[in-house]
């Protein structure tokens, strides 16, 4: 169930972001044509900080490999999506709140005529191994995401792909949290079964 929920999300994410499904807005008509814009035309790219100045709280520290531990102080306060720099950076990330991030990852902010959820679902469809600049470690700077071209729709479209795609991710991570259960409940009742 959980593959079948990625492959279809990823199926309606190509669709929508390459223009071959178009939703209508509330009166049935259609939303005006998207617009090419440079990702540093409609939002501003933020850099992570070491953390280890910072004491033990309550605000998460994110790097490439997800989340690090918890901090007492942030670099950011808002929606967010987060893009590697070094390391895994085809994987982005969305976060709504406080937030630290370290030098390995870059954080999204100051969004214009943009919303951020649009942005995390626009992002991951982005081959970003493409705009890799290293040899070893892949790596991206700000120039280069900031250079890179994308079709963006009004923001009344943005919204309703955001809603769209937001609810198949939800019944992703319920299923998730289904299945983690089940496995709880297998492993306990086999190890009761067995005593």
């Amino acid at each position: 169930m959980i593959e079948q929920l990625k492959t279809l999300i990823l199926c309606f994410r190509n669709q929508i972001f390459s223009q071959k499904i178009r939703f209508k807005n509330e009166n049935g008509t259609d939303f005006p044509e998207w617009n090419e814009v440079k990702i540093g035309e409609i939002l501003k790219i933020g850099s992570g900080k070491d953390y280890k100045h910072l004491q033990p709280g309550n605000i998460p520290v994110f790097g490439t490999g997800g989340f690090m531990t918890l901090v007492n102080d942030y670099i950011y306060n808002g929606e967010t999506v987060c893009v590697g720099r070094k390391g895994t950076i085809d994987k982005p990330m969305y976060h709504n709140g406080k937030i630290w991030t370290v030098d390995t990852l870059f954080y999204t902010h100051s969004f214009q005529s943009c919303i951020p959820k649009f942005i995390f679902h626009l992002f991951r469809t982005i081959n970003w191994l493409e705009y890799n600049e290293a040899s070893g470690v892949p790596s991206l700077s700000k120039t280069t995401i900031e250079k890179i071209k994308v079709q963006i729709p009004s923001l009344e479209e943005q919204h309703v792909i955001s809603r769209f795609l937001s609810a198949i991710d939800k019944k992703i991570q319920i299923e998730k949290t289904i299945l983690e259960q089940l496995e709880k409940q297998k492993k306990y009742l086999l190890k009761e079964m067995f005593i």
